[in-house]
């Protein structure tokens, strides 16, 4: 049986390479495949493989020193959602570029939000109601498949919009809410979370371990709704048969979770687009520039 890891953790690296090394050997060895970034901030990573050789990485894994206590998160995939097993070394484990405004320590991100497991979550909204604001810490094309309920879902197509998104304005009137962070599964709201308190968000917090964990306690039975899009093959995930289609096709406006790559193959945005729309090439285009320009290399 093969299984999907997702996990991060940000402590101290003091050599990121030797770290890359180790992590690439130990990767090939057990036949996994992925995708790790690492950095002197830590580490983030999706590895796929069958499920006794990913235990053994796991063992393997929680002897480097700081990564003890990673939180681990399961999901149903295979390696061959991912096309090679990927180490690389980055400055920032997520390129908010905010490196210089972080601190990281032994004990994670300074100044981050409060954690709250999933039961916590609910807690919270059934006690302070309207006064919690849920707050979408992923890229708005993530969003428009899967969110939580009534989540404020800001402008952002890469995490380094964020900065400016946060700086605009916009959000005022959230600052002295209940605000709740939530991503895939938990690193970029490390972050995000801080970033927001440090601009005058006084009551932040984050789901520990994202939307994975949240997903696996409550399913589609709670407070989140749709599908989960993720950065490998799968392309998206549902918790459970109940899952929500919230996604609206960008033709005929009926309900999916589908997306497909610009057919420009130049063009890195995607198409959210249903099965039947689908069937016709010429609607496989992120936009009639795109289709244009295709139309023009064609000749």
């Amino acid at each position: 049986m093969q299984k999907v890891l997702l996990y991060y953790k940000f402590t101290p690296v003091k050599d990121a390479e030797l770290l890359k090394l180790w992590q690439k050997t130990l990767c090939e060895s057990l036949d996994l495949k992925g995708r790790i970034l690492v950095s002197e901030q830590g580490i983030n990573g999706t590895v796929a493989g069958d499920i006794e050789d990913l235990k053994t990485y796991v063992k393997q894994t929680k002897q480097f020193p700081g990564f003890k206590d990673i939180l681990w998160k399961w999901s149903e995939g295979t390696a061959d959602d991912f096309p090679r097993m990927s180490v690389k070394v980055k400055k920032e484990l997520v390129a908010f570029e905010s490196y210089n405004e972080v601190t990281v320590t032994e004990k994670g991100v300074e100044g981050t939000g409060v954690h709250l497991k999933p039961h916590q979550v609910n807690e919270l909204v059934e006690k302070y109601g309207d006064d919690v604001v849920f707050f979408d810490g992923r890229n708005k094309y993530e969003a428009q498949v899967g969110r939580f309920k009534n989540a404020v879902v800001p402008d952002t197509r890469t995490s380094r919009d964020f900065i400016t998104e946060l700086e605009s304005g916009k959000y005022e009137e959230l600052k002295k809410k209940k605000v709740v962070t939530y991503c895939t599964g938990g690193v970029r709201c490390e972050l995000l979370s801080a970033m927001m308190k440090k601009r005058g968000f006084e009551d932040v917090y984050q789901i520990d371990g994202g939307i994975v964990k949240y997903g696996e306690a409550y399913a589609d039975e709670g407070l989140w709704e749709g599908n989960l899009y993720v950065f490998d093959g799968r392309m998206g995930m549902n918790f459970s048969d109940k899952a929500k289609t919230i996604g609206v096709c960008i033709h005929c406006k009926g309900n999916t979770s589908n997306y497909e790559n610009c057919a420009l193959p130049s063009c890195n945005d995607l198409v959210l687009i249903c099965e039947s729309c689908k069937q016709d090439p010429a609607l496989l285009f992120h936009s009639k520039a795109c289709e244009a320009q295709a139309k023009a290399i064609a000749k």
